[in-house]
């Protein structure tokens, strides 16, 4: 399998789900090594207007799953068993970036790092998201 970056999922049902779009969040670059997705602030925030931390923890789960989905390759699926999210810094306004790295990938287990940035570069989140990966169960 290769690890080249390209701009969609390699599993494209793994990028989407009501969560992702609702959310506004772009998948940008997609490889096992280094996965970055983009989101809105706009409709992202609570109540007092800044960034939801929910919302970052989303972003930061989504771009490692989709980091981990493709390095498990074909027939076999990550899905996320633990998840820490570390914020920085408020955001009121503009775009998020999520990069996801590796710290560990096995054949059972992926973990990465996500670092969640604002427009200015400023980071805004750190989260590590451990995944199983397991053999993907027969379709129903």
């Amino acid at each position: 399998m290769t690890d080249t970056p390209h701009p969609a999922s390699p599993q494209p049902d793994v990028a989407r789900g009501d969560l992702a779009e609702r959310m506004g969040m772009q998948l940008m670059e997609v490889s096992a090594q280094r996965t970055v997705a983009t989101m809105p602030v706009r409709g992202n925030t609570q109540p007092y207007g800044l960034l939801h931390g929910g919302a970052s923890a989303a972003l930061a789960e989504t771009v490692a799953s989709v980091a981990a989905a493709t390095h498990a390759g074909p027939g076999r699926i990550a899905v996320g068993i633990d998840l820490n999210a570390t914020h920085h810094r408020a955001v009121r306004t503009g775009t998020v970036t999520a990069v996801a790295t590796p710290l560990s990938l096995g054949r059972s287990v992926a973990s990465y790092e996500v670092v969640v940035t604002d427009d200015d570069g400023e980071r805004v989140c750190t989260a590590r998201l451990t995944c199983a990966v397991r053999d993907q169960p027969p379709a129903r």
